[in-house]
């Protein structure tokens, strides 16, 4: 098995022949996902791959797994800035703290007058909810810090 790609399932293998062949999710003929590696038998048809099977595994090989996605380290805290935005949102403390200090400064502004708090507070209410909603990996790649 030379490569699969997951969105599909569509895949390419080696044949004994030297050929590469072409293989869809209908053509896997066994329960689970092939993996990259792993030393399959099919039936070829020009150059296509019909009936793909795995072979059962031979002493010391071992498919080739892909390694779990990279989590960027970030050292703020998605629930910090939650909290933030929640106790002293409209006055943009939690923007601050994630490094967005432009609109930290429009939020601590706005909250001087009693329309600028109808409108950061809202504002804030939104933040720390997309805070609470995002992906660990999301939040460390969206607000790291630069430098």
């Amino acid at each position: 098995m030379l490569g699969v790609d997951t969105r599909t399932g569509e895949g390419l293998v080696a044949g004994d022949d030297g050929n590469r062949y072409r293989f869809t999710p209908e053509d896997w003929a066994q329960r689970g996902e092939p993996a990259i590696g792993i030393k399959v038998d099919f039936e070829a048809s020009g150059e296509r791959a019909l009936s793909v099977f795995p072979m059962p595994d031979t002493a010391g090989h071992r498919p080739v797994v892909a390694p779990p996605p990279h989590v960027p380290a970030n050292d703020r805290s998605k629930i910090v800035a939650a909290l933030l935005a929640f106790f002293l949102g409209t006055l943009g403390i939690h923007r601050f703290y994630l490094g967005r200090t432009g609109s930290g400064i429009a939020m601590l502004v706005l909250s001087i007058t009693v329309i600028g708090l109808l409108v950061t507070g809202p504002w804030a209410l939104i933040d720390m909810v997309r805070y609470l909603v995002m992906s660990d990996e999301e939040f460390a790649l969206r607000y790291r810090r630069k430098g």
